[in-house]
């Protein structure tokens, strides 16, 4: 039988899909209050139907992007499902009770958010992980900052913008590796270039952070209430030093580059023998705690909120989120939706600065969209390498902007993958704690600012210009 004619798909065959997903996702969410699940199945059908309908593409080839697309985040899904084993043996051990203890002690609201956006730096530089950074001391942080009386939704902001700071400016890094590949540039150039917009970002959060936490050392907080966490603590558990060993040990498993998911295997190894040895855990209750997660009842709701939580079940809700999106973004990625958009998009570039304000819009475009960061990265990486070259702009300026754009914007939207992980580990919406993310928000605006005032934005002369093509 003759196979059908594909037809080349045009920006307004991608608009279809996605007015489709800002309808029902906005219809759903913000009248409803229900999950973006269903709204993005829905989304995914109109596309796919436009797909074989329209386009003339067949279920076969569409099946196949989507497991494409599915594949390219599995070390990530995988990664999700090990962090909540390990909070939940963490939690039992006493480890995050533990941390979040010491934390107690020793910080005060006027430091807090400064000091926990430079913890969360140094932790994630040297993971190279802002997963498993607010999966480990993120959740103790968010703990300590609740204790000292703080919104949740500006501690978890500076958590992420300390994590995405170090995941950027790591070597360790996927993400940090994945752009300068995507762009035909090295790595070593590519982080160098990332410390001229990501440094001003993160010295300016840090100024308001210490703004924001100045005005809460002004008021009076519970100390009653501290007193009265720290005694629910050590009521319940055996808290002592000792019991900071498994993230350390993570941390450096992690800088003697063990791969990821062994590295994390570890660490949920470890809670479960701290938990036995610590705090007397049966072996049922330490399978439990990485199955199911714990669930903290000593009578004071502050700490049975904080300390409730973790599991491999209690992630589940986010894989199948993750799985839905990435759907979605299989189909626009395979049928060449997403590559109409950025043509769209790039047909407005009549200059340095309106193409690197492209780049970001595509990327964030592409995060929205799909949910996965990886795709945020590839996809416009692809379509803007040549468009680079061609205006002799060395690629390590595309790189740049691609994770200053791409990654760091991710765990702004909660449907995407990055998103989701924050939403469920630290217990906090994106749309509570978008706004006080101020590293995110800023290092895509400074990335344009630069692009149109032609500051860093190296030239390429025509002999690589040629290699890079």
């Amino acid at each position: 039988m003759k196979a059908k004619t594909k037809k080349e798909a045009t920006f307004l065959h991608a608009l279809i899909p996605i007015i489709v997903l800002i309808a029902s996702l906005s219809v759903s969410i913000f009248i409803f209050g229900a999950d973006p699940h269903i709204p993005l199945i829905f989304s995914t059908i109109i596309a796919a139907g436009l797909a074989v309908f329209i386009l003339g593409y067949s279920w076969a080839e569409l099946e196949e992007g989507i497991i494409d697309t599915i594949k390219m985040a599995m070390q990530a899904v995988l990664i999700l499902m090990i962090i909540g084993s390990i909070i939940g043996t963490w939690i039992l051990s006493g480890t995050v009770p533990s941390m979040i203890y010491y934390g107690l002690k020793i910080l005060s609201p006027g430091i807090f958010l400064v000091a926990t956006t430079i913890i969360c730096c140094i932790v994630s530089i040297a993971t190279g992980s802002s997963w498993t950074t607010a999966g480990t001391v993120g959740i103790a942080l968010l703990g300590v900052g609740t204790g000292l009386g703080m919104p949740v939704g500006l501690v978890a902001g500076a958590i992420i913008s300390g994590a995405y700071f170090g995941d950027k400016m790591s070597p360790l890094s996927d993400t940090t590796n994945l752009a300068p590949a995507m762009a035909g540039t090295t790595l070593f150039e590519h982080i160098r270039h990332m410390v001229y917009t990501i440094t001003p970002a993160l010295l300016i959060s840090l100024v308001l952070y210490a703004i924001l936490g100045a005005s809460y050392a002004g008021k009076n907080f519970d100390i009653n209430q501290v007193n009265q966490i720290l005694a629910t603590i050590s009521e319940n558990f055996t808290i002592t030093p000792l019991l900071l060993i498994p993230p350390l040990v993570v941390i450096i498993i992690v800088v003697l580059k063990v791969p990821a998911i062994p590295g994390l295997i570890s660490g949920t190894i470890l809670g479960g023998l701290f938990a036995a040895i610590f705090q007397g855990a049966s072996l049922g209750d330490i399978i439990d705690a990485a199955h199911f997660g714990v669930t903290m009842e000593s009578g004071f709701e502050l700490v049975d909120d904080l300390l409730t939580g973790g599991g491999l079940d209690r992630m589940m809700w986010t894989v199948s989120l993750i799985l839905i999106a990435l759907a979605f973004g299989g189909v626009l990625e395979k049928t060449g939706m997403l590559h109409a958009v950025g043509r769209a998009i790039l047909s407005f570039a009549s200059s340095t600065g309106s193409l690197i304000l492209a780049t970001v819009l595509t990327c964030i475009a592409v995060n929205l969209l799909t949910g996965e960061q990886y795709l945020s990265l590839v996809v416009p990486g692809r379509m803007f390498k040549d468009a680079y070259a061609d205006r002799g702009i060395h690629p390590k300026v595309l790189s740049r902007a691609l994770e200053g754009s791409g990654t760091v914007t991710s765990p702004l939207i909660p449907w995407n993958t990055c998103g989701a992980f924050m939403w469920t580990t630290l217990g906090v919406h994106p749309f509570v704690y978008a706004p006080y993310a101020f590293l995110n928000i800023l290092v895509p605006i400074i990335n344009v600012v630069y692009g149109y005032l032609g500051i860093t934005i190296t030239p390429l002369d025509e002999k690589k210009a040629a290699i890079a093509k």
